[in-house]
């Protein structure tokens, strides 16, 4: 599907390559799915209503602001947006994008999503797909975007290569994530925290490699700043922004 066709919803420092190659038990850690809570469960309910609300909130807050001026400053032209959740990068695109094409599996708060894209400078399409599959024509976009959303998708591996098969050749792929630590005693403390970190967080992880994903996925890291996010444990604020290239 190319863009035009697409729905919309109203409403520094560089890498080698040839670095450590990811472990199987990494991908296989990666790989595993959560089981889908039973409708009217518990958990399902704080996965549908809550969670969200407490993501949207905490993800508001101004850090996490600025860290995504910084990024978004280098979006232009078409762009296409894995795990859009809230909408939150909306505010933050400059005037060169053209247009947003976003996806989401899920729609979460959708009155909030409304009211966010209705005061959109730009058009923005927004679909609840799968980043593992992105409903695109090969070399479509000028540039993607992935926000704080590596560390949920079910395959970030796939959903990366989805990005570089949709962007244009030489197109941008802008990421801002929290990650794997270089600290060997906080990474096997995100280790050993993950399992629950994955329960209370709805699948998110908190030891994903994200710039050994990127070059795996074929992509080349142009730019990657690495920093700790303050007021967060580190176990959980290691904090990779990057651009990398198709």
């Amino acid at each position: 599907m190319s863009p035009a066709s697409a729905v919309s919803q109203s409403t520094s420092r560089p890498l080698d390559p040839r670095s450590d190659s990811w472990s199987n038990a990494e991908k296989t850690a990666t790989h595993d799915r959560l089981p889908h809570p039973s409708p009217g469960s518990a958990h399902a309910m704080y996965a549908t209503y809550i969670f969200p609300r407490l993501m949207d909130w905490v993800l508001r807050g101004e850090r996490f602001q600025t860290e995504r001026r910084r990024l978004l400053v280098a979006a232009h032209g078409n762009v296409v947006e894995i795990g859009f959740g809230t909408g939150l990068n909306l505010p933050h695109y400059p005037r060169t994008v053209t247009a947003l094409y976003a996806v989401d599996p899920a729609p979460l708060l959708p009155d909030r999503v409304a009211q966010r894209v209705a005061s959109a400078p730009f058009p923005v399409h927004l679909q609840h797909v799968t980043a593992e599959e992105l409903p695109y024509d090969d070399r479509t976009f000028d540039c993607a975007v992935s926000t704080f959303t590596l560390c949920t998708i079910p395959d970030p591996l796939r959903s990366l290569r989805e990005v570089r098969r949709v962007l244009k050749p030489n197109g941008r792929f802008l990421f801002l994530e929290h990650g794997r630590s270089d600290d060997p005693a906080t990474a096997r403390w995100q280790d050993r925290l993950n399992p629950l970190q994955r329960h209370l967080a709805c699948g998110c992880n908190l030891n994903r490699p994200i710039d050994r994903l990127v070059i795996e996925a074929g992509l080349r890291i142009e730019q990657l700043d690495r920093d700790v996010l303050p007021g967060v444990p580190r176990i959980g604020g290691e904090l990779y922004r990057g651009i990398a290239s198709s």
